[in-house]
């Protein structure tokens, strides 16, 4: 029954599709994205991702969009009854099969994402357990982030004399002698790191590992990652108060191709800070693919989102899907009454674009992904990730989202608030 009622849901082809239908699916249904994987190997190297209930959606998507732009065969596995799992901040993934599935095929990477309970729900799957054993035994590459190193690795003896860390709330679980405090920890085949603000480190060390060097410093490029360099940049004019009497609502409209990790980050970090979050499909159905082939559940559809008013709208990029946003009568509805209105609203990546051929930057200041920051035909920040003009801000996208989506807190809620949330998942927050 479950079932059933969830494929009137969606679109995409039901949870018993096999890999074949499910790539031609996303073939037919995907607009072109900006990035194409950067390594073009005959034999791919294949990527077990395990999530469950309560997983940390910012570390599973991470480490899978990252992975996928490297070249490698990236397979996202539910370790629950069905495909559809929700993670720790509310985020739904539909996963592209089940744990059981993976039972005999061969991993170059298994990585876990961590979250509670999710890191528990993984702990307590036999079938995840037997294919992780089997990854250590042979040698071969796997690796843990945030509550996962501590409560499925140690529990299953799988750190033994290797050096380790977690997410600073676990560190007391791990061996004293054998933890290390710091980011991430390569020990032989086995890589740990500490939570969602190390993710893009995490992933990037993946990549270093299965493609080289030279991959990995691409891959950390396209992203726009400034690994070891300092935050972003953020550059504010014509500042105004963020703050709000009652609980912030915010719209998060995603289309098919929208930029998953843009989304993810955005809502998961949102909603850690208490805003009331909406994410909204303007597609026909709820479920989308979004440019790195993760299946995304909306919240509910634009149509039924536009009943109400938002203090903030934001617009994720991605090429095809910032397009496809810019489509939806529906949402050029609502960004028109909410620049009339003198409401807050944004983009990232190709999104500002889209808000430019609208009219909803004229006389801002703005930025937006390189690839489309041409088509800006206003003053554009130079040098800034970030980009705040009174009741507007826009971004470069990816590597720069997290910074993005923590200055929404700051304008949203102060320093205080900020720092809190920042601490939580491990990411180094400048006030400034």
């Amino acid at each position: 029954m479950a079932a059933t009622i969830f494929r009137s849901l969606c679109c995409a082809p039901p949870p018993g599709r096999t890999r074949k239908t499910t790539q031609a699916y996303r073939r037919a249904s995907r607009s072109t994205t900006l990035a194409t994987p950067l390594t073009h190997s005959t034999s791919k190297k294949k990527v077990l991702v395990p999530i469950g209930l309560g997983t940390e959606e910012m570390e599973a998507v991470i480490l899978v969009d990252v992975l996928r732009r490297a070249g490698a065969d990236v397979l996202v596995a539910s370790v629950e009854p069905e495909l559809q799992i929700e993670g720790s901040s509310g985020t739904k993934l539909v996963a592209d099969t089940s744990i059981f599935a993976c039972a005999n095929e061969m991993f170059d990477l298994v990585a876990l994402p961590g979250g509670m309970p999710g890191s528990a729900r993984l702990r307590d799957c036999q079938a995840l357990r037997r294919i992780l054993t089997k990854q250590a035994e042979d040698k071969k590459l796997y690796g843990a982030i945030c509550a996962a190193p501590a409560v499925v690795l140690m529990s299953w003896g799988l750190m033994k004399r290797k050096k380790m860390t977690c997410h600073p709330a676990f560190m007391g679980k791990l061996p004293t002698f054998w933890a290390v405090q710091s980011n991430l920890q390569v020990s032989g085949e086995l890589t740990t790191s500490r939570g969602p603000g190390t993710t893009f480190e995490f992933a990037l060390s993946f990549v270093q590992q299965l493609f080289g060097d030279k991959s990995a410093a691409d891959v950390g490029e396209l992203l726009m990652m400034r690994l070891g360099g300092g935050r972003h940049l953020k550059k504010e004019f014509n500042k105004i108060d963020w703050s709000f009497d009652q609980t912030p609502r915010v719209l998060i409209p995603i289309a098919n191709g929208s930029e998953e990790m843009e989304v993810v980050i955005l809502v998961d970090i949102l909603r850690r800070a208490k805003v009331d979050v909406v994410v909204a499909s303007v597609e026909k159905c709820i479920q989308v693919v979004a440019s790195q082939n993760t299946n995304i559940v909306a919240d509910k559809s634009i149509g039924d989102a536009s009943e109400h008013t938002y203090d903030l709208i934001i617009l994720p990029g991605g090429a095809g899907g910032a397009e496809r946003l810019g489509k939806s009568k529906v949402l050029k509805k609502l960004l028109k009454e909410q620049k009339e209105s003198g409401r807050i609203y944004g983009g990232i990546c190709s999104a500002p674009a889209i808000l430019q051929k609208h009219g909803l930057l004229k006389d801002k200041i703005a930025t937006a992904h390189p690839s489309v920051i041409n088509k800006l035909t206003g003053q554009v920040a130079d040098g800034a990730g970030i980009v705040i003009d009174g009741n507007v801000i826009t971004c470069q996208g990816l590597g720069t989202v997290m910074d993005f989506s923590m200055n929404i807190v700051h304008k949203l809620f102060g320093h205080g608030r900020t720092r809190s949330l920042a601490e939580g998942i491990v990411f180094e927050y400048d006030k400034s």
